[in-house]
């Protein structure tokens, strides 16, 4: 049986060995990166700089939250706003693993002035178990690949360390726990963040209604669970189409975006089915969206697939 106590003390011991100068680590908010943060930071104290970047693809709110989280936790962190470089890299691109690779080539390149500033000779990740299995290599097949696997580029400058690397995401929520990490029960966010949600060109404008759309379906997913009208899903957010349908909006005809919502129960995101969500749950949401959203989003939609056939993420 897995044993966070265990875990972290010889985790901890082993990066006091490894590390021997400053490190970085792009800490989004996430279960995952954050404690790989706090593991770090066990280890190596403030020679290590936790840095978010404002992809302009985050989650609503999310810097604000990230600085006064990283401050409880008494992490050493910068923030960067980003968004204009991750907006360009992206223009044009409608391909996913394309998506990914460039953001995480950009993640990286971001990581190396901001590592150069610093200088740090390490970069931490908060890659899991999943993520380099679904990413392919050796004898395994490629599903997708994740931006802290497959977009790293060849010449990238600095050594790379993955303390979480072994772990599946029910053992990192242990070791969160253990680490009385406030976000050990906070749901899974792809680390390309909504831009893998955007199904299509990311532009600033999708990245704007998806954002508020997946902020509407966190929302009312949470109240309605802490109402205890449903369980609260494994994951849960929702995704821009890039079709446009006709709808109605006041008393003239409208072309909008269609939005899908998507909640799954899993337990490491290796396998998922998706969550049986009341209809008057559900109901809510997409009058939330399309009233909040106005003549932008004129339909929303219910994913009922399972992990296989489908992915988590839509992209």
């Amino acid at each position: 049986m897995f044993d966070p106590q265990k875990f972290v003390e010889e985790k901890v011991s082993e990066l006091r060995e490894t590390i021997d100068g400053k490190a970085i680590i792009a800490c989004s908010g996430g279960v995952d990166s954050t404690v790989a943060a706090v593991l770090v930071s066990r280890a190596i104290g403030d020679r290590l700089l936790a840095v978010f970047v404002d992809t302009g693809y985050m989650r609503k709110g999310e810097a604000e939250y990230v600085r006064e989280m990283l401050e409880s936790l008494g992490v050493n962190f910068k923030i960067v706003d980003a968004s204009e470089e991750f907006y360009s890299a992206l223009r044009g691109i409608v391909d996913p693993e394309e998506k990914r690779k460039r953001i995480g080539e950009r993640f990286i390149r971001v990581f190396e002035k901001e590592a150069e500033r610093w200088g740090a000779e390490y970069l931490v990740q908060g890659t899991i178990a999943p993520d380099w299995i679904e990413s392919g290599g050796e004898l395994r097949d490629t599903i997708k690949s994740h931006h802290n696997v497959g977009g790293l580029p060849p010449d990238m400058g600095l050594k790379l360390v993955e303390p979480l690397r072994d772990l599946y995401k029910d053992e990192v929520r242990k070791v969160a726990r253990y680490l009385n990490v406030p976000v050990a029960e906070r749901q899974p966010f792809p680390g390309p963040g909504l831009a893998i949600r955007i199904i299509g060109e990311a532009t600033p404008e999708a990245a704007e209604i998806v954002r508020e759309a997946c902020f509407i379906v966190e929302d009312e997913i949470e109240k309605a669970a802490g109402r205890g009208e449903m369980e609260l899903p494994w994951q849960y957010f929702a995704v821009l189409l890039p079709l446009r349908t006709v709808g109605v909006h006041g008393d003239v005809r409208a072309y909008g975006y269609t939005v899908a919502v998507r909640a799954v129960e899993s337990v490491d995101g290796m396998t998922a089915a998706y969550s049986k969500i009341p209809h008057t749950v559900l109901e809510r949401i997409s009058v939330r969206i399309t009233n909040t959203l106005g003549s932008k989003v004129n339909r929303v939609v219910y994913d009922i697939t399972n992990k296989p056939p489908a992915t988590i993420e839509w992209e």
